[in-house]
């Protein structure tokens, strides 16, 4: 019987259940969430919470304790750099327990324990909107006003004029390139219209050579 034993044991000995413990610490504060089971994850959060807490002291001391549960450098190091500035304004719940379903073999109830200041869907920080003038026309939504520096406002309307000028020039360079290819068609157009004009006088002086050959011919068979 287990009346008054709070502790769960986890079916192993005191050793072996620190050092499982220690050991899911690291992985938590190196990859900011794991998964494992509810019993694991719950006695893991009263093991690991009261590191964070001790984290936010940055001193020799602080430090060696948390070095005596942990027993790596490079986690202490990473928990004292990285961790302890994020959770400096949190006072304890540094840890969340999220249900993920059963295990395949035994049926055990697994889930993801993780860190509460970086999980980056949950949190409210989002980016602030800028304004910014749109050419399409007819748009019901009105645009949402947002404080912007002075010096962000003049560079957008020195680059819409920018590319108001730049379209400008666009259009006249096109311009110019469609009369520069009327002109070399019109010149070749021009030409063979002159050519069809000496011929049709040539077959015109021809008609009227022949017809005077045939009047001629036929005052010589009269006269005859």
């Amino acid at each position: 019987m287990r009346h008054g034993n709070k502790v769960n044991n986890l079916g192993r000995k005191s050793a072996h259940r620190k050092a499982m413990l220690s050991n899911m610490a690291c992985s938590l504060i190196q990859h900011k969430r794991i998964n494992t089971t509810i019993a694991k994850a719950k006695a893991l959060r009263g093991y690991v919470e009261p590191l964070l807490t001790k984290s936010k002291s940055d001193s020799t001391h602080s430090r060696r304790m948390v070095f005596s549960y942990l027993q790596n450098k490079d986690v202490v190091t990473e928990l004292f750099r990285e961790i302890a500035p994020k959770i400096a304004d949190r006072q304890g719940g540094y840890t969340r327990i999220i249900r993920t379903g059963y295990r395949l073999g035994d049926n055990a109830e697994m889930c993801m324990i993780e860190l509460v200041d970086f999980n980056e869907i949950y949190t409210n920080d989002k980016a602030k909107k800028t304004t910014r003038r749109s050419r399409r026309g007819g748009s019901t939504k009105k645009e949402e006003t947002v404080n912007v520096p002075e010096a962000e406002v003049v560079e957008t309307v020195e680059n819409e004029v920018e590319n108001e000028v730049e379209e400008v020039a666009h259009t006249e360079a096109e311009a110019q390139e469609v009369e520069a290819v009327a002109e070399t068609v019109e010149a070749p157009v021009a030409e063979v219209t002159e050519e069809t004009e000496v011929v049709s006088d040539k077959e015109t002086a021809g008609e009227t050579s022949t017809d005077e050959g045939d009047a001629s011919e036929e005052e010589n068979k009269e006269e005859k």
